[in-house]
């Protein structure tokens, strides 16, 4: 038997898998290059989501710990990010490799472009709420009438919002500034500059008044988160402060909402500007009957024994008398209005009892002045009839 030369032998072999693999050459010929260019991406796409999301794991897995706290609670809040990073990676890594016409590459630039630009303003948005929250948790605990708490609260949350408002500004203009119709647009209005900055002026008054304002808000402190106001003559406290608004929380679990700048335009009043700390008082009217060294000796108690009480102001005046009652007040202080409040009811129910029980003759009555007049028919005769007086005897 004659032996093949080597050769022969490798010409064989490479007719062969060229007769095999001839079908799956012929599919793959009549696959159009742009559908083999998009799956290749795809498919890259899809690997770096698969790492992306292995990674996750495996960093969560690795930071169960209390001390690793803050790399988990990293790693929990950027799930978006890092998914957006990732198909962002896929698309950049995939395309030199694609075969695909220059108007698809071109598009896949743009949108890849676009995608950067968004992912940085994600990055930095995330940044500044991460940080923001952290800086929150540690005054969260703090009493309410901790002024210091208040304040650091009001400032970080308001600039949180102004400054994630100015990045989104920045990367929705940006995005925009990748188009070519939005730069010759631009150009244009930079080119007409006076007319379009006056109209963008006036169309953006609103939105620009209650970002300075909020700004203005946050470094001078006319109010504080859980402020005590009174604005449009209601009641509450300050529950929410945002870039544009402000949410007053009412007595009766009403919410009032006004644009921020109106705290700037208009007055209002703020009960704990400095302090908690408040003086209430409690106005009677009494009786000129009304025993004066005791009402004070009873108020002086009522007050010492209240909880609500903070030891500081007591003070039983007459402020004031009319034709039929003396008008007398009771002042008192406490560590905040709430308190105050309680302090007020308890005052004016204890010394009200009091007086009904013990002194009755000091609460408000009418009085009148009953006096017996001689009668204008003495010395007049009567007529005869049944009902006539008798003769006085002489």
């Amino acid at each position: 038997m004659e032996e093949l030369e080597p050769a022969a032998t490798v010409k064989e072999v490479v007719g062969s898998i060229d007769a095999l693999t001839a079908p799956a050459r012929d599919f793959v010929a009549g696959i159009p290059a742009l559908m083999i260019g998009a799956s290749a991406m795809v498919a890259g796409v899809l690997i770096c989501l698969a790492l992306n999301w292995l990674l996750r794991r495996a960093l969560l897995r690795a930071t169960r710990g209390a001390e690793t706290g803050f790399l988990r609670e990293v790693v929990r809040r950027t799930g978006g990010l890092s998914r957006l990073a990732a198909v962002l990676v896929g698309m950049i890594v995939t395309l030199p490799a694609t075969n695909l016409p220059y108007e698809w590459i071109d598009l896949v630039r743009h949108a890849i472009s676009i995608m950067l630009i968004v992912l940085i303003g994600w990055a930095l948005m995330s940044t500044v709420s991460h940080t923001a929250d952290r800086s929150l948790r540690r005054w969260m605990g703090a009493d309410e009438e901790n002024v210091e708490a208040r304040k650091n609260r009001t400032q970080i949350r308001v600039f949180r919002q102004v400054i994630n408002i100015m990045v989104f500004m920045i990367t929705a203009g940006a995005c925009l500034l990748t188009f070519d119709g939005v730069r010759e647009y631009g150009a244009g209005l930079f080119a007409s500059a006076g007319v379009a900055g006056i109209v963008a002026a006036v169309a953006a008054r609103p939105v620009l008044a209650n970002i300075f304002a909020g700004l203005q808000i946050a470094i001078t402190q006319p109010m504080r988160i859980e402020d005590v106001v009174i604005v449009e003559g209601e009641w509450g406290w300050i529950e929410e402060i945002t870039a544009t608004y402000v949410v007053v929380r009412i007595w009766d679990w009403r919410r009032l909402v006004l644009p921020i700048s109106y705290f700037i335009e208009k007055p209002f009043e703020n009960w704990t500007r400095e302090s908690g700390a408040i003086i209430g008082s409690v106005v009677l009217h009494v009786d000129y009957a009304a025993p004066f060294e005791a009402l004070r000796e009873k108020f002086d108690e009522v007050v010492r024994a209240s909880p609500w009480w903070d030891g500081q102001v007591s003070v039983f005046q007459v402020i004031g008398a009319s034709e039929r009652t003396v008008e007398v007040r009771a002042l008192m202080s406490a560590r905040s209005s709430p308190r105050a409040w309680e302090l007020r009811c308890e005052v004016r129910e204890k010394i009200l009892l009091w007086l009904r029980d013990s002194h009755p003759e000091a609460l408000p009555r009418d009085r009148g002045d009953l006096r017996l007049q001689p009668d204008p028919r003495d010395g007049v005769r009567d007529g005869p009839g049944p009902l006539r007086r008798p003769a006085a005897a002489e």
